[in-house]
């Protein structure tokens, strides 16, 4: 299973990126490779979503079901995939105070087959992934920065 680390300095308050962050029914909104989330059962800090990402550059559209589990107190969300095209995702979103803004670290840990494809094509799918990750990551930065 491959493994995705992002990080990036958020200068804004913990709790407004956290806000921006679990404010997912949004993204769509502001980042151009999520077509659509819809969330289809919400319980307390727990929420399941569907996703629609694009990948603009093969013209192929990625669906998954997934489940966060939001802890306001810890400011930290677990997420996994439910169902999907992934074989498997899971993660961690964590956000720390730090030098008057926020530290946003985000943890993935992937799979995803294609039988009869080679290394070449498990190394483009990691960098789209890699790519992918820290868009959303900059994008939440970028909206946190702006709701001031």
């Amino acid at each position: 299973m491959a493994t995705v680390e992002t990080s990036v300095w958020v200068d804004a308050p913990i709790d407004r990126t956290f806000s921006v962050a679990k404010d997912i029914e949004s993204f769509p909104e502001y980042m151009d490779d999520v077509e659509s989330i819809k969330v289809v059962e919400r319980e307390g800090s727990r929420q399941v979503c569907d996703w629609v990402g694009v990948i603009t550059a093969f013209g192929l559209k990625v669906r998954w079901r997934q489940e966060d589990v939001w802890n306001d107190d810890t400011h930290v969300c677990d997420f996994r995939q439910v169902s999907g095209d992934y074989d498997k995702m899971e993660g961690q979103w964590r956000f720390s105070e730090e030098n008057g803004g926020t530290r946003f670290d985000s943890t993935l840990e992937y799979e995803y087959v294609v039988p009869g494809l080679g290394p070449l094509v498990k190394k483009v799918i990691h960098g789209i992934v890699v790519k992918n990750m820290d868009g959303v990551l900059n994008a939440i930065k970028s909206r946190a920065e702006a709701t001031k």
